[in-house]
């Protein structure tokens, strides 16, 4: 597939001046190593999608000894990949002059689960059971499932993302992400663990989302939306066309990921819509709406997580997306 077919959109074109001068440079902080749930951006750079609109994108991985966040808003980077908006909401509590300019999940990623064949396969039955939470999920979605279904404390053990716990207590629920935590259960435990997506019980924040300065939205607005639609269709080839070039790139980056983890994830993020359902179906991968973000901080006031004060509207803007980039290149991808 050659690169105009790739790209598949005016909208790319937008810095077609500045492109054929030098690239402006930019680095992405990501929230942790190299990994498919990062896949959409390491395919735009693998590809020249970036380049295609005028930027030059350099990758800087997160971990266990990188803090990426504190880096955005001294300028040490210039786009961050966040969790979800309750970092957004956060910011602007703390007036940290940044914004979410997108959401490429449209689901949060964070699940339960529980071993088969033990009477725990509905979400009711959770309640009855101890569960290993860790300490941001017992001060985040643990909070919403108190306030929305009678969860309780007592209910809740230590998570230390040690999954030994897990295998050996048939009655205890776990928490994880739908992309990673059961593949290790499969693989180390032999069997497939019950999954509830936490998203689709209502916990409706957008997650992987993309956060930038103030600043930069308002002096160099063509480069966000050069990131912003170069990643969209980043998401769209990783998902739907040629990822071989973009794989390479996340091991040489994580060189201790496996080819079975990484096909692993890729399959849970399509089968579960995770990047692409909802309004990302027409609207384009990144979509956010303010109904979307007005309910999930009401569900956060209420479950006492997020102060009501917080002017959650400046967390983000919808300057950049809704406006369908990549959704003609999905149909011609997936032939549909």
């Amino acid at each position: 597939m050659d690169l105009s077919r790739n790209i598949g959109l005016a909208t790319l074109a937008v810095m077609a001046s500045t492109s054929a001068h030098a690239l402006e440079k930019v680095t992405f902080g990501t929230n942790w190593v190299a990994q498919a749930e990062h896949g959409g951006y390491y395919q735009a750079v693998a590809d020249g999608t970036y380049e295609a609109c005028g930027i030059e994108v350099e990758i800087k991985p997160g971990g266990p000894q990188a803090n990426n966040r504190i880096l955005l808003p001294v300028g040490k980077i210039d786009f961050l990949m966040g969790g979800n908006m309750l970092q957004a909401f956060s910011a602007v509590e703390q007036g940290i002059p940044t914004a979410v300019v997108a959401a490429h999940f449209q689901k949060e990623p964070q699940i339960l689960m529980t071993h088969p064949d033990q009477g725990l396969d509905t979400w009711e039955s959770l309640k009855d059971i101890n569960l290993l939470i860790g300490k941001g999920g017992l001060n985040s979605y643990f909070q919403w499932m108190k306030a929305e279904f009678g969860f309780k404390d007592e209910q809740v053990r230590p998570y230390t993302y040690n999954s030994a716990p897990f295998l050996a207590d048939k009655k205890l629920g776990q928490q994880g992400y739908i992309t990673s935590e059961p593949y290790a259960i499969e693989t180390e435990g032999g069997f497939e663990p019950n999954i509830f997506l936490i998203a689709d019980y209502g916990y409706d924040t957008y997650s992987t989302t993309v956060e930038t300065r103030l600043d930069l939205i308002e002096t160099k607005p063509e480069v966000v939306k050069c990131f912003v639609d170069g990643s969209a269709i980043g998401w769209v080839n990783f998902l739907y066309g040629d990822n071989s070039k973009a794989l390479e790139l996340i091991k040489k980056d994580n060189p201790g990921m496996t080819d079975g983890q990484l096909a692993f994830s890729i399959d849970k993020l399509k089968s579960y819509g995770i990047v692409d359902s909802g309004d990302a179906l027409t609207m384009g991968i990144g979509a956010m709406t303010d109904e979307r973000n007005k309910s999930f901080f009401e569900k956060m006031v209420a479950a006492g997580v997020v102060n009501g004060d917080v002017d959650y509207t400046k967390s983000y803007t919808l300057q950049f997306v809704n406006q369908g980039v990549g959704v003609d290149l999905k149909k011609e991808l997936a032939g549909n």
